[in-house]
């Protein structure tokens, strides 16, 4: 179970988040979230021919897409824009030594629809990126992150 930790520090609070982790066998692993759901993570092993979950590193990529993703259609919505779809992709370069940690990140912003505000759009891909997005920020403590924006009108 998952707990919201809150210290309060000279009028200010300070939030943490708690995640416990168990071993299934093998390689796989399930993980609790703040939200109280669960997510799998396991990596090839032996005589495994399909993984159950993300890899650990794969799961950081799709954090970061939908920390951004969360923060693009929250001010999409703020702004009155609804009728688009929105596609995230990101790759991540692995350095070749062990540790082996993403030293550059590619995240590609796909926006398609019929009446697509591009301005707008933009606007909301720089807010994220610059202000709001935790986990972006964080890859930016470690990688180079590159964001492109893509659009196709139907």
């Amino acid at each position: 179970m998952l707990f919201l930790i809150e210290q309060v520090t000279k009028n200010n609070f300070i939030m943490a988040h708690k995640t416990t982790t168990h071993w299934k066998g093998r390689m796989l692993f399930e993980s609790d979230n703040p939200s109280g759901n669960t997510v799998l993570m396991d990596t090839t092993d032996d005589g495994v021919v399909r993984q159950q979950g993300l890899s650990p590193k794969a799961m950081m990529l799709s954090s970061l897409a939908g920390c951004s993703g969360i923060d693009i259609v929250d001010i999409l919505k703020k702004m009155k824009i609804t009728d688009y779809r929105l596609q995230i992709d990101v790759v991540g370069e692995l350095t070749d030594d062990h540790p082996k940690y993403y030293h550059s990140v590619d995240v590609d912003y796909y926006f398609s629809g019929r009446h697509i505000d591009e301005k707008k759009c933009k606007r909301a891909v720089e807010l994220s990126v610059e202000k709001y997005c935790g986990v972006m920020e964080m890859f930016r403590k470690f990688a180079n992150v590159n964001t492109k924006i893509h659009f196709q009108t139907q």
